[in-house]
């Protein structure tokens, strides 16, 4: 069976998106409403600015006590986030997360046309498998070399 894109494994296949300057509140409400865990930060011309997830919500927010209705989204967000293209497989786009960091990784096809996010959770467990096995492959490589 040929490994699924990241587009073609999406949960959710519309971008979900605030402007630069809604408010944290107003972005946790539309992640709440989307369930999902996270949202793009876009101004026109439908121009990626940034990224704001759940985990920026606690660490940027919380837990330095801003007020949420208070903060703009352009004051926490991720600017400029790594994206990846549609057709990229999911498993290196794991990959990309396990060495990274991230669990969410916006798709942008040519043109900077954003088609939404890839979440971790959008992965099989054989793809998952996969990026782990590539990554300590890598490690492996990495300690030879070095």
């Amino acid at each position: 069976m040929p490994e699924r894109t990241v587009f073609q494994s999406m949960s959710q296949k519309h971008v979900v998106s605030v402007g630069s300057h809604a408010s944290v509140r107003d972005a946790a409400c539309i992640m709440t409403r989307a369930n999902c865990g996270s949202v793009l930060i876009v101004d026109p011309p439908a121009s990626l600015q940034g990224i704001v997830t759940e985990r920026d919500l606690m660490t940027r927010v919380l837990a330095k006590a801003l007020d949420p209705e208070k903060t703009q989204v352009s004051e926490i967000m991720t600017r400029n986030p790594y994206c990846v293209a549609p057709e990229t497989l999911v498993s290196d786009a794991v990959l990309v997360m396990i060495e990274r960091g991230f669990r969410h990784l916006p798709i942008v096809a040519e043109g900077a046309k954003i088609l939404g996010v890839f979440s971790v959770r959008d992965a099989l467990p054989r793809e998952i498998s996969n990026a782990v096995s590539l990554a300590e492959f890598n490690d492996q490589v990495n300690d030879a070399l070095a």
